[in-house]
């Protein structure tokens, strides 16, 4: 800006003197940086960016000049991840740390390392183990089979199989074995047994000799 003059000879042969006051106003301009997740909204123009990149928007400032306002624009993405889970009774997740019991969709929200939001989610099946308690009453020299295991004694057992689920099947067994009492009776040379509890047909030894039978 200044005022500026130059000097000529008119028409009549005498000095002319033109004058200039200039008044220059100069052109503006701006540069943001942004980093942001995902979107980020320029409030210059009012437009979402999705992506990186530079941006310019031209517009006239207060001078009546050229404004030139940049954007240089990183955006950064969140993330996410699914696991499918399928378990029996319960599932601890390492994501957390957390004990599930139930099935069920659970959702574990963190910063990834961009520093944007990371969603882990897992869709979990819990399937159950089952049991099951039979109550088994068999004669003395009887035996019961369950699986490939054979029970003759009193007592409680525990057999495990594997269900259409993938989980464990309890068979709990209870078993009763019954004692056989013989009262012996001899009058003359005829012998008597009389068996208590059990079934027929008894094989019986005595002791003294070698005479067996059934009753």
């Amino acid at each position: 800006s200044g005022t500026y003059t130059d000097i000529s000879t008119n028409s009549s042969g005498c000095t002319h003197t033109e004058t200039l006051v200039l008044t220059i106003n100069n052109s503006t301009s701006n540069s943001t940086t942004i980093t942001d997740c995902d979107s980020y909204t320029w409030s210059v123009n009012g437009t979402a960016y999705t992506s990186s990149g530079t941006y310019t928007d031209i517009s006239t400032n207060s001078s009546g000049c050229t404004h030139t306002e940049t954007l240089v624009l990183t955006i950064n993405n969140s993330t996410s991840n699914t696991t499918t889970v399928t378990d029996c009774d319960t599932y601890t997740w390492s994501v957390n740390g957390t004990a599930y019991t139930q099935s069920g969709t659970y959702t574990d929200i963190s910063t990834n390392s961009s520093g944007c939001t990371h969603t882990e989610t897992l869709v979990l099946i819990i399937n159950n183990s089952t049991s099951l308690t039979n109550t088994v009453s068999i004669c003395f020299g009887d035996s019961i089979t369950v699986g490939s295991n054979t029970y003759s004694q009193t007592g409680i057992y525990n057999d495990v199989f594997t269900a259409v689920n993938g989980c464990d099947s309890i068979i709990i067994t209870i078993l009763n074995v019954s004692q056989i009492d013989v009262i012996i009776s001899q009058i003359g040379i005829d012998i008597t047994a009389n068996p208590t509890g059990g079934s027929m047909p008894f094989v019986y030894e005595w002791n003294t000799g070698e005479i067996t039978g059934q009753i």
